[in-house]
């Protein structure tokens, strides 16, 4: 990896999803149920029961998983204002938002992690986007991954924690971890099977306070019943993420898994789907709405 004196990105995503792209995955299922369900003007918000391992104990907490189609900038890597003037500079992308928050003593933490994957497949192999962003008492860390080339990132993160500190730099991967959640939603054929190298995931390198490089892994995929479980390996840590998804289209995301290894002893964090909402969110900003958290098992006090 070498030094860049790229500067950083600052944005500012709206929410709204836009029109869909003319090509789709080359999915199983019909393109007309696909664009039925994530064409729609409104996103999918599923809420989890999180049980978090931090600190070598287990943290009850909430998890929120949102995905959503918009259209993005394919040279700024932000979403687009004016989409209809965009042109070429116009690509469709499954974005994903997942929040983590949850206790540690007296002090809360509060995570999330944005993957921005186009979907067309065909023309466009790369995610384009991740950023993930982590606020706690002790301070707060901002990291993000930007496509500069084929298969190579810029990497740029901001920490209050010296170890970490100002990063500006070029990674090259032909796989992200973090667009492990996106693929499996767009068709769980485009998962990457076999032995290969993947840049690991941002929020576990930030709880883990580990520099991000690519690293050895294996993946493979198993049907149980109506549910697929995809297993991520990472041989030289001990470390796995399993994801359990619907079979069927649209795949949705049932629970998660992540076992660590720390001072030889295993660590594990789960979470399970509560709920599910289809709705345009981003519309539902006043008081009133208040009971749709009800509805996702989220009180009004927790994000």
């Amino acid at each position: 990896m070498k030094k860049l004196l790229f500067g950083l990105i600052w944005l500012v995503l709206g929410c709204a999803p836009d029109r869909p792209a003319a090509e789709l995955p080359n999915a199983g299922y019909h393109q007309e149920q696909f664009k039925a369900y994530w064409y729609a003007g409104k996103a999918e918000v599923t809420s989890y029961r999180l049980s978090q391992s931090r600190y070598g104990e287990n943290r009850e907490g909430n998890a929120v998983l949102i995905f959503v189609t918009e259209d993005f900038s394919r040279n700024k890597l932000v979403k687009l204002d004016n989409h209809e003037q965009a042109g070429e500079d116009k690509v469709n992308v499954l974005k994903m938002n997942l929040t983590k928050n949850f206790v540690t003593g007296i002090y809360p933490y509060s995570l999330m992690l944005s993957v921005f994957t186009p979907v067309d497949r065909a023309r466009y192999e790369n995610t384009m986007k991740v950023t993930m962003s982590s606020q706690e008492w002790c301070g707060q860390v901002y990291k993000q991954l930007m496509l500069r080339g084929h298969h190579q990132y810029q990497l740029v993160g901001h920490s209050y924690f010296e170890q970490e500190g100002e990063q500006d730099l070029l990674v090259n991967d032909d796989h992200l971890e973090d667009e492990l959640w996106t693929l499996a939603r767009l068709d769980p054929r485009l998962l990457p099977q076999g032995e290969f190298e993947v840049l690991p995931g941002l929020l576990h390198a930030r709880l883990r306070h580990e520099d991000l490089r690519p690293m050895k892994a294996s993946g493979h995929s198993d049907t149980r019943g109506d549910t697929l479980v995809y297993t991520l390996s990472y041989p030289e840590s001990g470390r796995e993420l399993v994801i359990e998804m619907e079979h069927a289209f649209p795949h949705a995301i049932l629970a998660w898994q992540e076992t660590t290894v720390e001072n030889g002893k295993e660590q594990v964090t789960r979470a399970v789907r509560q709920k599910t909402l289809m709705t345009d969110y981003w519309t539902k900003n006043k008081n009133e709405f208040l009971p749709l958290r009800d509805s996702l098992g989220l009180s009004p006090r927790n994000y």
